[in-house]
């Protein structure tokens, strides 16, 4: 579990894999590192780093030539976010980042484009904004209201639960701009700078005492005709061509964070000793491991497979594969910490160690991007059920 390497990978891609593992260890290998890079956990970004990885032109990867990317292919994103996560690299911007971006790459107009797209490659953070207080798995039933004035649109209404607003340059707002149809009628992406006035981002405190997601209050916030992204009123439609993207993200992220895990429950078991032997040696232990080991390995796959589907068919949805990614990538890094803090025992509850972090990291991947239940329930629906 300890690489990313894949027999199927180029030489090109075994490479920068093997480039990202190295930086990683080179700037964040060490747990001294890594607390002064987050102030000892609180922080899930640092833009330092994070500028180091854009001067290496990894934050473009999946952004245009024309807009100073690289025009790379899923398969690469997916080796640097595994990668990156499974060399704990305090860069919990590039998820939200990328998300957002995509979707401006897919609807942005030109100016917006070269605003956004071309701010992801230097090292700017994005940020997007769906949820509400009561829209949250049931996102399109999000209140936020966009009124079309003169002089453009006047919004209104509070978000919730949007990751790293707070460092972010641009924020994609998602409201309603008509109550006449359905709920998944009448939505309309913005184009939001973070320093709009009339915007207020109040961060929330999260378990452990980070800070990474925010409530955001629109109080009659005016934006111009242009702030559109793509077409008024298609919102909805937008969001899902976006699905394939965000889910392999995601799982791509779990995934690592499993490895990661799994690569210190292993250490810890092969060296602490009971009895008068390494606790690892110990039938119960051992068939532990290997039951996760075979769960990382099956969810590496299927992670890639998606991956290249995707890659072969851009425009083509997949959303019983990359339902499947994430749901699977997620639920196996939580199981992975859980078990790993369980057979750890008390040091694996101790800050002194890296599980407590893995545990609360896997924890939440399998509520934010949609719920595992919300992934279950769409796999299911392309079962006809």
């Amino acid at each position: 579990m300890g690489s990313t390497i894949d027999n199927e990978f180029t030489q090109e891609q075994r490479d920068f894999a093997r480039a990202v593992a190295d930086f990683c260890k080179r700037e964040a290998g060490t747990r001294e590192q890594r607390d002064k890079l987050t102030g000892n956990g609180e922080h899930a970004h640092n833009q330092q780093v994070y500028a180091k990885i854009a001067e290496l032109g990894w934050l473009g990867l999946t952004v245009p030539e024309e807009y100073g990317g690289s025009d790379a292919s899923m398969v690469d994103m997916c080796i640097l976010l595994q990668e990156s996560a499974r060399g704990m690299l305090p860069i919990g911007a590039i998820g939200p980042t990328l998300i957002t971006g995509g979707a401006y790459q897919k609807f942005g107009t030109a100016e917006q484009k070269e605003t956004v797209l071309r701010g992801i490659v230097r090292g700017a953070s994005q940020s997007i904004s769906m949820s509400e207080p009561e829209a949250g798995s049931d996102v399109a039933n999000l209140s936020t209201r966009a009124d079309k004035t003169s002089d453009g649109w006047l919004v209104n209404g509070q978000k919730t639960w949007c990751s790293n607003a707070h460092i972010s340059e641009n924020i994609l707002l998602v409201a309603r701009t008509d109550r006449g149809g359905g709920k998944h009628e009448g939505l309309t992406m913005f184009h939001v700078p973070a320093d709009t006035p009339g915007l207020t981002i109040s961060p929330i405190e999260l378990m452990g005492g980070q800070k990474e997601t925010n409530d955001l209050y629109f109080t009659d916030v005016l934006l111009p005709p242009e702030s559109v992204i793509g077409e008024v009123g298609n919102g909805w439609r937008q969001l899902m061509t976006g699905l394939n993207f965000e889910r392999l993200i995601l799982a791509a992220m779990a995934l690592g964070m499993a490895q990661r895990a799994f690569a210190d429950t292993l250490e810890f078991v092969s060296q602490r000793k009971q009895f008068g032997r390494p606790i690892g040696s110990f039938q119960a232990l051992r068939h532990r491991i290997a039951d996760l080991a075979v769960e990382i390995e099956c969810t590496r796959l299927l992670v890639y497979s998606v991956a290249r589907k995707a890659d072969a068919n851009p425009e083509v949805l997949l959303p019983r594969e990359a339902s499947m990614a994430k749901l699977k990538a997620t639920e196996t890094a939580r199981r992975v910490a859980l078990d790993g803090m369980q057979m750890m025992g008390g040091y694996g509850y101790a800050r002194e160690f890296d599980m407590e972090r893995h545990v609360r990291a896997t924890l939440v991947s399998t509520i934010f991007g949609g719920t595992s239940e919300i992934q279950r329930d769409i796999i299911g629906k392309t079962y006809g059920l």
